[in-house]
């Protein structure tokens, strides 16, 4: 499918580009079935090889509910074909090149009235070192219907053109952040979504979410990608073009 030119340009104007139905209605109802009980079950036994970031209450025996998870491809065979299919690269290609490989796939199960607010960012805060340009783009799929009530992304267009932003950095689940943490912005943009759809961004574009206030999880997967050779030591997979290294 692609892009059309109207979209590229949006996306180069605003950095990030929202594209409806990416993923079947058949595709989403297979995450659900592989992610069912998803909190329960990685406290109880975690996959081996994904990463698990957990909320932090202040109310004690609080049930467990998952901020992140990292490699959700172990979790979910159908994430990791949907993370290397045609649907997706072929928009990827379009912003970045034939040359394509896999950062990192990560679920954002945000918990029903507990899962907290992502403080405003930059991903390539996260990412930067001296091999890295920020030339990395996420697609993050929504699961689950996303709104402002359950704590939908929202970005700052055009403030991917501002560059890199002084970020704190503190040793928390989510640790690196704009001043100010999560708070309403006039600038934002809220991005509802679907089932199905998913939204491609920018590494340099501000993003974040408020907490979710609704009864059920806001499910998300983010698809992290970078240009093969970019800091290869970083990349995971080859998806497109040139072998890593």
């Amino acid at each position: 499918m692609g892009i059309t030119s109207e979209e590229k340009h949006f996306y180069e104007t605003n950095g990030y580009l929202l594209k409806k139905g990416l993923v079947s209605s058949e595709d989403i109802a297979h995450i659900l079935v592989e992610i069912e009980d998803i909190h329960n079950r990685m406290a109880e036994k975690p996959t081996d090889g994904v990463g698990i970031s957990w909320e932090v209450y202040d109310a004690p025996n609080h049930p467990p509910r998952i901020k992140q998870l990292m490699h959700s491809e172990l979790v979910s065979p159908t994430l990791n074909r949907l993370l290397r299919s045609d649907a997706v690269l072929d928009v990827l290609s379009t912003m970045m090149g034939p040359e394509i490989s896999l950062y990192h796939s990560k679920l954002l199960p945000k918990a029903g009235g507990d899962g907290t607010a992502i403080p405003w960012h930059q991903d390539y805060a996260y990412w930067k070192n001296d091999n890295n340009k920020p030339v990395m783009i996420n697609c993050q799929l929504a699961i689950s219907a996303a709104d402002l009530k359950n704590g939908c992304i929202q970005f700052v267009p055009g403030s991917h053109k501002w560059g890199l932003q002084e970020h704190e950095r503190k040793q928390q689940t989510f640790g690196v952040f704009l001043p100010g943490h999560y708070q309403e912005r006039e600038d934002a943009v809220a991005v509802e979504m679907e089932p199905g759809d998913a939204v491609f961004f920018n590494a340099l574009i501000i993003h974040g979410s408020a907490p979710n206030h609704s009864e059920n999880d806001r499910l998300m997967n983010t698809f992290a990608y970078n240009v093969t050779g970019n800091g290869t030591t970083q990349s995971r997979e080859m998806l497109r073009g040139k072998q890593v290294g």
